[in-house]
């Protein structure tokens, strides 16, 4: 089937790219005023300016009118951790009355919390929680999305998320990327062996997960009181000989050496980065790793930002994501993370739009098919409410202007 987006007011985010944007290039956004859009099923098949259209326009064409409308690419949030068994407003709560992060993870909080919740659920009721998140992240104008496991911390519970996240991928059509975080904090029945918690990561979970290509990538919380930058640089080492790219939290709370070991292993990319040191932008912006920052997950726990206009000045490319998880970003709105990325980094709208889509795209290495408007990818799109120009979306933090979202060639208002 084709259908036509005919009398868009800007048409943006145009444009096939081979490498992730940096410098000025993060700040140009290509836009066509009074635009059309024609897509053929799943791909876009043609666009350019209303003037240029052959006309008559075929009757036999869907035809959605976006006169006073802006269409955009839709985001690709290339950190989350969707699948989670129960939320924690109750360490909500507790930072309210001054408890910290690291604190309420020594009283039993944070992430061995989730675990133990976890554990407890079933697949299918795992499932469908997680289904509902991803429908209502989609409806916000995710089209492409990274999945980690993490919240397991045991065989069975990572092997759990994985095949959940792979049900998910086999019945959406938007492009849906996994990936092992198995190292995510070391489990309390292991709290006096570490290293035997390390070895079934490498010894049982990694040969499953390559047998049953449940992953894409890998990733380790490199960080004080979670994994050491050796124990980073073990795990990605094993796992890049099964296939396993690494994607790696770094840099949350502390500057340990984990900007080392991923660039030394060619990470995709950085994901957090919000205390940088000058030798951790010189060596970053020297590779081809992108840095994921999270700026909701800053706003939420009330941390610093990462330091992105010094990022980017140095060369470094940038996405933003929204590190979508129950315990310090329960929240999977793209919108609000372009809203921030404009409002505490001081990114301009281009650059914060091209963070959180292309520069994404890239971060989920999909920039073939997705994060810009181009023929041949995917019709993954967001078509806004009348609006003044695509300016407004960041200006109008927290309210929802977008009118319809559609991904792979098919709107999703009925999911």
């Amino acid at each position: 089937m084709t259908t036509i987006l005919t009398n868009i007011k800007q048409l943006i985010g145009i444009g096939e790219f081979t490498e992730a944007l940096r410098r000025q290039e993060l700040g140009q956004l290509q836009v066509i005023e009074n635009a059309y859009l024609m897509y053929e099923d799943e791909l876009i098949v043609e666009y350019g300016k209303m003037e240029d259209l052959k006309s008559p326009i075929n009757p036999s064409l869907e035809q959605i009118n976006c006169c006073g409308k802006v269409v955009m690419p839709a985001f690709c949030d290339s950190h989350t951790h969707l699948i989670f068994a129960a939320t924690r407003e109750e360490e909500f709560v507790g930072r309210i009355k001054g408890l910290t992060y690291e604190e309420i993870a020594a009283r039993g909080g944070g992430i061995l919390n989730s675990a133990r919740k976890l554990n407890l659920m079933s697949e299918q009721d795992l499932y469908e929680q997680a289904r509902e998140r991803l429908i209502r992240v989609m409806k916000m104008g995710t089209g492409a999305i990274e999945i980690k496991s993490g919240y397991g911390l045991s065989v069975e519970g990572e092997l759990k998320m994985l095949r959940i996240i792979k049900r998910l991928k086999n019945e959406f059509k938007l492009p849906i990327k996994a990936t092992f975080l198995g190292a995510h904090a070391i489990p309390s029945t292991y709290k006096e062996n570490r290293q035997g918690y390390i070895n079934v990561l490498i010894n049982e979970l990694l040969p499953t997960i390559a047998d049953e290509q449940l992953a894409d990538y890998i990733d380790v919380f490199c960080e004080k009181n979670y994994f050491t930058p050796e124990e980073t640089n073990l795990l990605c080492k094993v796992g890049r000989q099964y296939g396993l790219l690494p994607k790696l939290h770094v840099n949350q709370f502390n500057a340990i050496g984990g900007i080392q070991v991923a660039t030394e292993n060619n990470a995709i990319s950085v994901d957090h980065c919000e205390v940088m040191t000058d030798e951790d932008i010189t060596i970053l912006a020297q590779s081809k790793t992108l840095a994921t920052v999270l700026p909701s997950c800053s706003f939420f726990l009330g941390i610093p930002y990462a330091p992105v206009r010094k990022m980017i000045d140095a060369g470094i490319a940038i996405a933003m994501a929204t590190d979508y998880n129950p315990g310090s970003t329960p929240s999977g709105n793209m919108n609000f993370v372009h809203s921030l990325g404009c409002i505490q980094y001081k990114l301009t709208p281009e650059e914060s739009l091209n963070a959180c889509t292309i520069n994404g795209a890239f971060a989920l290495r999909l920039d073939k098919k997705v994060g810009s408007i181009a023929v041949g990818k995917m019709a993954n799109l967001i078509i806004t409410e009348s609006i003044s120009n695509y300016h407004f979306l960041p200006y109008s933090f927290g309210e929802n202007h977008i009118e319809k979202v559609i991904i792979a060639g098919e709107r999703i208002d009925s999911l």
